[in-house]
């Protein structure tokens, strides 16, 4: 049984002053203007521009970010003399959507172009030696590197010791010395003032066209449009923070793949079954980006890109069906290698430790990341997933919220020959025989470093709520706060002193969640939810006492696009605290507004 801490969020005075002017100046929704207050909104005008952000005027110079213009120049150059471009990215989604946008938007200038995606068993991560000597091979004198590159300092060596330049777009944090390239574009180089550290690498491959264009007097946002939806997709898959630039590029990118996606994403999207649906960044991250992510794990990513650059519907389709039999295969083995890291794990005792590290030599790299990530949230615990490629452990780690795994891992990086990544998510390969002093030395710094709250599971809740607060008017009223992701995340709220309806019930291949029908016995509002692996709740909910829930607010779309609650926890009332008691009997002064709003949505 997960034993979350729920942190229920408060206003500042501050905040509450911010949101009774929004309310007053707006005509916003009470709970709206607190979740706009709480986001860091602080007047009108910034309300407007959160739910209205604007593309070209919101977007930074992109000559803000370091070696930009070195990037535009030796690109011109490239151009000018009619040089073979190579397009370089890693194989995951935000590498292949990288690659798909840079080359699909210099395909409409100039035709002396080709893309190389790394194979995870054959070249590994990041720019290796076959990939410069293909790009040799092929006569290339310049390779646009998108989502790795910043270490790969021997690379660029070896491939200018054969005549070819590098420009590097990468987001990962960079080593105190950085590769000698032409450009090093990466808005987390510590000697860089760009406004937004946080962009995506397909972020990054849109600032550096942005660049372009605008030095070549382009239109620039009349031909980087089109290719937003692949920012959309990029943004949500590898899960960067939903603020500034992305958030906007995500708004827009959104926006594309509802009314025109192109025909590689038109072609999942069918395969998803989602074409009549409106698109959710939910539906990247769960349907869309696994499908896309699924050449990459199980084939090679360079058919994700021959997908995203597709020029007609029948190719399209040709290659997202392919892409759908990996998919399927990535699921069984997905499946089989969780249940057997699960197994290794139950059998150690962790019950002290403060890390997880497993490894088995007949695992297969593509999914280790994800089983990775299964272990992180099954123990929740910083996770370490290694299998053997290319002759060495090579491995993925994911961790929990809080805590810089990266760090961890930089700290044994005398152990290791290559790694990589961000705060939560990283990758490392080493020799297998460092395995056994890696396991002991990353125990030993996560224990040292991480804290006794980062090691409690918690739920971050927006604010509490009644049931009749919750209408089909209130979900209208929320969809505006969209794209949700890391620091915009979609509202939560709690509701105190619920009681089971009487038909609350397990669901599911092994009941292991519960399809719950609930009421406020204080007003007898009802609502239905679904709480998903929760039923050891079952017992709280059917004891005949009161319970609090913890929920997000879904549209029911197979029950006339009513409304349900996504049920994130369930707990026992705590019905001896008479302050919590008197707090639900205490109306505030946003009830009227809320009671008005409710009887309209009655009548609706």
């Amino acid at each position: 049984m997960t034993n979350y801490q729920w942190n229920c969020r408060t206003l500042t005075n501050e905040q509450k002053e911010i949101k009774d002017e929004l309310i007053a100046e707006q005509n916003l929704n009470p709970i709206v203007a607190h979740l706009l207050a709480q986001r860091g909104v602080t007047n009108a005008e910034e309300a407007r521009t959160f739910f209205r952000p604007q593309l070209s005027a919101g977007l930074h110079d992109p000559f803000l970010m370091k070696d930009m213009d070195k990037a535009v120049k030796r690109l011109n150059q490239a151009i000018g003399r009619k040089e073979r471009i190579l397009i370089y990215g890693d194989y995951d989604v935000d590498g292949t959507s990288s690659v798909a946008l840079v080359y699909r938007f210099l395909r409409s200038i100039y035709s002396a172009l080709d893309y190389y995606i790394p194979d995870r068993y054959d070249d590994g991560y990041g720019i290796s030696e076959k990939g410069v000597d293909y790009a040799y091979d092929n006569g290339v004198k310049l390779i646009i590197a998108l989502d790795c590159g910043i270490k790969a300092n021997d690379m660029v060596d070896y491939a200018r010791d054969k005549g070819i330049d590098f420009i590097i777009c990468d987001h990962h944090k960079p080593d105190d010395e950085l590769p000698d390239a032409v450009a090093v574009l990466d808005p987390k180089r510590p000697d860089d003032e760009y406004p937004y550290p946080h962009l995506s690498a397909c972020g990054v491959g849109f600032k550096l066209m942005q660049a372009f264009a605008r030095n070549n007097g382009m239109n620039e946002m009349s031909m980087l449009y089109p290719l937003l939806d692949l920012c959309a997709i990029s943004i949500a898959t590898d899960i960067v923070p939903m603020t500034g630039e992305n958030r906007i590029l995500s708004f827009y990118g959104l926006r594309r793949l509802n009314d025109s996606p192109c025909y590689g994403l038109k072609a999942i999207i069918r395969q998803c079954g989602l074409e009549k649906k409106e698109l959710t960044n939910s539906d990247i991250v769960f349907k869309i980006g696994p499908r896309i992510n699924a050449a990459g794990r199980m084939m090679c990513g360079k058919e994700a890109v021959d997908l995203l650059t597709a020029r007609d519907m029948k190719t399209a389709e040709s290659v997202a069906i392919n892409i759908a039999g990996y998919n399927d295969s990535r699921k069984d083995l997905d499946k089989r290698v969780t249940e057997e890291a699960f197994n290794m794990v139950d059998k150690m005792d962790i019950k002290d430790k403060k890390s997880i590290l497993v490894y088995n030599p007949s695992w297969h790299k593509g999914v280790i990341g994800i089983v990775a990530s299964r272990l992180t949230e099954r123990y929740y615990r910083p996770a370490v997933v290694l299998t053997t490629a290319c002759g060495f452990a090579s491995g993925s780690a994911r961790s929990i919220q809080g805590f810089d795994v990266y760090s961890a891992i930089d700290s044994c990086r005398d152990l290791v020959e290559n790694f990589g990544g961000h705060t939560y998510a990283a990758g490392l390969t080493l020799s297998e025989d460092n395995i056994p002093e890696l396991t002991s030395r990353f125990e030993k710094w996560v224990e040292d470093h991480i804290t006794p709250q980062q090691q409690r599971q918690h739920l971050d809740i927006d604010m509490e709520v009644r049931f009749r607060e919750v209408t089909p008017r209130l979900f209208r009223n929320l969809k505006p706060l969209a794209p949700f992701g890391p620091g915009n995340s979609k509202p939560l709220f709690v509701a105190r002193r619920i009681k089971d309806q009487g038909n609350s019930r397990l669901v599911g291949r092994d009941n292991e969640h519960i399809r719950l029908e609930m009421v406020d016995p204080e007003t007898n509002f009802t609502h239905n939810g679904i709480a998903f692996n929760l039923a050891d709740k079952l017992d709280i909910v059917k004891s005949g006492k009161p319970f609090d829930v913890v929920f997000s607010i879904e549209e029911n779309t197979y029950n006339n696009s009513n409304i349900q609650l996504l049920v994130k926890d369930i707990k026992m009332s705590e019905t001896n605290n008479i302050a919590a008691v008197l707090a639900q009997l205490i109306r505030s002064k946003d009830d009227a507004v809320a009671i008005g709003q409710d009887l309209a949505d009655v009548h609706e």
